[in-house]
């Protein structure tokens, strides 16, 4: 039973090293409402439908507090449709300007097709955000076989609905023969809910937050500790396999390969070689 497809998560995976984009967009979208974020807060429950991740970062205490100050009341579902209706179009435009393809994205997807492999996409971004940002990836060369956004369906991650879609989509099955590709805990659950392999992204993903730049300035000491911390985040969600970025897939596609080939599924509790 061979690989059948490869789903993609999108900010910090195959595009925006170092997911920036998402996380300006709500500590300014925040401040528009009177309320401070820092980057950190912003980026706690990154990977959920944006509508979730808005009602998370109203529960963390310090911004709860801030809210009702500010507010006079708890941050409620009014505010959360008032929030996202002006996070939307925001976003949009940030991350139109951060829709530049993680090295190794192009390449990797060509061998994928090669090899007879599906390519799909899920994200927690919205569908008018991914109008922005789908044909910008395209025209550098990253053109899935197709996009699950949140918002599309009842529920998104870490629920597996978006990932249900995708083998619809595609034509794929069973859900052993799907591996997912993503930096955020909510989409790595996203796929173990599935019961698909999970792929975890450290480094050009949100847990690190660095772009490509900013990285390779670090010194190996400091670059090991933000590996090591990203790396244990995935695997705590229940990544089988973590990689610094996309460029590094390959090799993990042919080492599950071979453990679905010894029978191994991803519901087997055995630790990664």
């Amino acid at each position: 039973m061979p690989i059948a497809a490869v789903i993609f998560d999108w900010s910090g995976t195959v595009v925006d090293f170092g997911s920036r984009a998402p996380a300006a967009a709500f500590v300014e979208v925040f401040r528009e409402f009177g309320i401070e974020l820092t980057v950190a807060e912003a980026r706690g429950p990154m990977g959920l439908a944006k509508r979730d991740h808005i009602r998370a970062l109203g529960r963390i205490p310090r911004v709860d507090a801030a809210w009702r100050e500010a507010h006079g009341r708890a941050l409620g579902d009014s505010d959360v449709e008032r929030i996202h209706d002006a996070f939307e179009p925001l976003t949009a435009r940030v991350a139109a300007r951060h829709a530049t393809l993680v090295p190794g994205v192009v390449e990797v997807a060509e061998e994928l097709r090669r090899r007879g492999t599906r390519i799909g996409s899920t994200t927690g971004y919205t569908r008018p955000i991914m109008e922005r940002v789908r044909p910008l990836a395209a025209r550098q060369g990253f053109a899935p076989d197709n996009l699950v956004c949140a918002g599309d369906l009842p529920a998104g991650r870490p629920t597996p609905l978006m990932m249900y879609r995708c083998f619809v989509d595609l034509a794929v099955w069973p859900a052993a023969a799907v591996v997912k590709v993503d930096d955020t805990a909510p989409g790595i659950e996203e796929a173990t809910a599935a019961g698909s392999w999970a792929v975890g992204v450290a480094m050009s993903g949100n847990a690190v937050g660095l772009s490509a730049e900013e990285l390779a300035g670090l010194d190996s000491d400091t670059t090991a500790r933000l590996r090591e911390r990203a790396s244990a985040d995935l695997r705590a969600a229940g990544a089988h396999y973590v990689i610094d970025t996309v460029a590094d897939l390959l090799p993990i596609v042919e080492a599950i390969d071979a453990r679905l080939a010894a029978g191994d599924t991803p519901s087997v509790l055995r630790a990664a070689p």
